[in-house]
């Protein structure tokens, strides 16, 4: 358990990171409440940015007046036109043991990055079966089937096991960190999976996740080439959602099913792709922090501090609302959804979960009505289940701290008890 003293110790060590990557750092005095945390926090990256803002005035598109090369904390920047030949040079998010043997593509969003990665793919692979785990994300999902109609979509309901091993074209696995934990640890324990490509969604995890570590050894043993692709947006910012940024990883593979020419042809492509549909990173969105090792240190002790939380909500949850649930025990573990009495559209769950917010903030507990999640505050939004086709309400899981945050989940089940079967 993590008290309110050791909380607000932590936090400050976070604030200092921040100010520590201004020209001129403002005096701090360690903050005495979550609420004065949340507000200094926004206000340093506020600062960080205008700083950034002012200091490159004359940074344009066209890159016609810059004298040198742009900079963001450790990254280094070079580029012509609209960014469309976006170069960075920089620490990785992720911690590989050589980052350097992989290509990194940068991105305006997670999104953007997955978007211009899966069109990408039908230059090379014009007809092929994309297997999608129960929870992907919903948006990737419906990308899938609006705009990427090369990739015909195989929902799975555990594993890629699941589909006949005398299907012969090509197949691709969407590894999605939203998955339930029981189809993520299935997903691990299929046997010679043949699969051409994985393209794992890794947004959920930290960077330094040994869950991530786990799909790469499993995807090494097979012999499966793989492309991480991430929205930096969420656990990458210390809570701050800093900027929008997104990236594609292209993990290096010297004995795979597609051979290393293809992996570049892949990577190439994509970079075509970012390029036609304006989806290149901007500079301004990289956190000047990443890359040292309080950052690294912190970040760990944040997300350590969602997931022990996470636990305790699960297993309150579980004894406080049988017959509410929906799913408390995804792989990521930073959010729980439950599942209204009756059938709601987006709009009606996105209301029960407005109307819970309100009703908690009344009583001084940090939730909030807030979409994503790895804020330092919780948060309540309406959330699409497509395996039960319902609209959910979905429970983010803050840092704070342990009997803190206890309280708030005590509230939402006592508040649920009663509004929730409405």
């Amino acid at each position: 358990m993590e008290t309110l003293e050791a909380y607000l110790r932590r936090k400050h060590e976070e604030l200092n990171l921040l100010n520590s990557f201004l020209s001129t750092p403002l005096s701090l005095r360690q903050p005495a409440s979550v609420a004065e945390v949340i507000e200094r926090k926004f206000q340093l990256a506020a600062a960080l940015k205008a700083e950034h803002t002012l200091h490159d005035w004359a940074l344009t598109e066209t890159a016609w007046a810059y004298p040198g090369r742009l900079r963001a904390g450790p990254f280094e920047f070079s580029y012509d036109y609209q960014r469309a030949d976006l170069d960075v040079r920089g620490p990785s998010f992720y911690q590989f043991d050589d980052p350097a043997a992989n290509e990194t593509i940068y991105t305006s969003s997670g999104m953007a990055a997955i978007s211009a990665l899966l069109l990408a793919s039908a230059q090379l692979m014009p007809d092929a079966d994309i297997l999608v785990l129960p929870g992907s994300y919903s948006e990737t999902v419906e990308l899938i089937e609006s705009y990427a109609r090369h990739l015909h979509l195989v929902p799975l309901k555990s594993s890629p096991g699941e589909i006949a091993s005398g299907v012969s074209g090509l197949r691709v696995l969407l590894f999605d960190s939203c998955a339930p934990s029981a189809a993520f640890e299935g997903a691990l324990r299929c046997a010679n999976p043949r699969l051409d490509l994985v393209v794992f969604d890794t947004t959920c995890f930290s960077s330094g996740s040994g869950r991530i570590h786990r799909v790469l050894s499993w995807t090494h043993r097979w012999e499966i080439p793989t492309v991480l692709v991430r929205s930096h947006t969420k656990l990458d910012s210390l809570g701050l959602e800093y900027g929008r940024l997104g990236s594609a990883v292209f993990v290096d593979c010297d004995k795979c099913r597609m051979n290393e020419a293809q992996l570049k042809d892949l990577a190439r492509e994509m970079r075509k792709a970012v390029r036609l549909f304006g989806g290149a990173a901007l500079p301004a969105h990289f956190p000047p922090y990443v890359g040292t090792r309080a950052y690294r240190h912190l970040t760990d002790k944040r997300v350590s501090a969602i997931l022990r939380n996470s636990r305790r909500t699960a297993r309150h949850f579980a004894s406080a609302l049988v017959g509410s649930l929906a799913e408390l025990h995804f792989a990521h573990g930073l959010y729980v959804t439950l599942m209204p009495k009756r059938i709601l559209d987006e709009r009606q769950a996105k209301q029960i979960a407005a109307d819970l917010c309100t009703d908690l903030s009344k009583a001084g507990l940090p939730l909030r009505h807030a979409g994503s999640f790895g804020f330092d505050f919780g948060a309540a939004e309406w959330f699409h289940d497509k395996t039960r086709d319902r609209h959910l309400v979905r429970i983010a899981i803050p840092d704070l701290p342990t009997s803190l945050w206890d309280h708030v989940a005590q509230a939402v089940a006592q508040w649920w008890s009663v509004q929730g079967k409405r």
